[in-house]
């Protein structure tokens, strides 16, 4: 007795499982009308993201109704222009922050959060303070407590390893806005060091991406970033050096979804 074939799939079958742009059609020599002003709607979005305004007081505000109060620092980059054309500039403090975090009264912490605008501000107004909600009673559940909030402007992600060397954390986490896509202009990604200080590389570093309403959850993030959490503080390190293993604690969707490096530094 023969086995069935497998049942064709249809190009439409594979636009229902990615955003990915697939199986669009031609006109003539180029696209439809259809595809090409959906290309341009989500150029311009993701154009959007990178220049949106920083919402620093909602943030602050949002950290302080979760029992957090926040530092408002900024990185030496003065503008955004600067941001995008000097990402040197967007990983060391201006003076003024420095001596803020420095002259900070409080004892060394074992966990502190930095919320900066990265790449795509839009991403952190918007799912940055709802990760933070669902990451909270998971670090409680292990006996963790954010010691220190900080909200960075002009922040690019080793910008959290002087704010964390400054605080005496024994481990940082930047959330960031990523550089935004073309399908998804408001993603954020969570970056975790251990024993943060200023020259680290990016291998010493783990992160956990596309963090937003059609990518990984709040819940399922905050499972991840937890776990990284819990593991790198006992194991005393972060980076290539600490895999993830939280995977039986998940479902399939965070497997496809999030990843444990960014190809290109936000």
């Amino acid at each position: 007795m023969k086995t069935p074939a497998p049942a064709s799939r249809s190009l439409t079958d594979l636009r229902d499982l990615t955003p990915a742009r697939v199986g669009l059609g031609r006109a003539g020599a180029s696209m439809p009308t259809k595809a090409l002003l959906e290309f341009t709607l989500d150029h311009a979005r993701a154009r959007d993201a990178v220049h949106a305004a920083f919402d620093v007081l909602g943030l602050i505000s949002g950290l302080g109704d979760l029992g957090l109060a926040a530092s408002d620092v900024s990185s030496r980059a003065r503008n955004r222009q600067d941001y995008l054309r000097r990402p040197d500039l967007g990983r060391m403090l201006d003076p003024d922050s420095r001596q803020l975090l420095a002259g900070r009264n409080g004892s060394p912490c074992q966990l502190a959060i930095v919320i900066g605008d990265g790449l795509s501000p839009s991403a952190v107004n918007a799912h940055a303070i709802e990760l933070v909600r669902s990451l909270i009673p998971r670090l409680a559940a292990d006996g963790i407590e954010i010691g220190a909030a900080v909200v960075a402007s002009g922040a690019r992600v080793a910008l959290g390893d002087e704010i964390g060397g400054l605080l005496g954390a024994r481990m940082i986490v930047m959330l960031i806005g990523e550089r935004p896509g073309l399908s998804a202009p408001d993603s954020l990604g969570a970056y975790l060091t251990f024993a943060p200080r200023p020259g680290l590389t990016d291998a010493e570093r783990n992160c956990v991406s596309n963090i937003h309403g059609s990518g990984l959850g709040y819940d399922e993030a905050a499972l991840r970033i937890g776990w990284l959490i819990r593991e790198g503080l006992a194991r005393e390190l972060t980076g290539v050096a600490l895999k993830d293993e939280s995977g039986d604690q998940t479902s399939p969707r965070i497997t496809r979804n999030s990843t444990l490096c960014h190809k290109l530094e936000t």
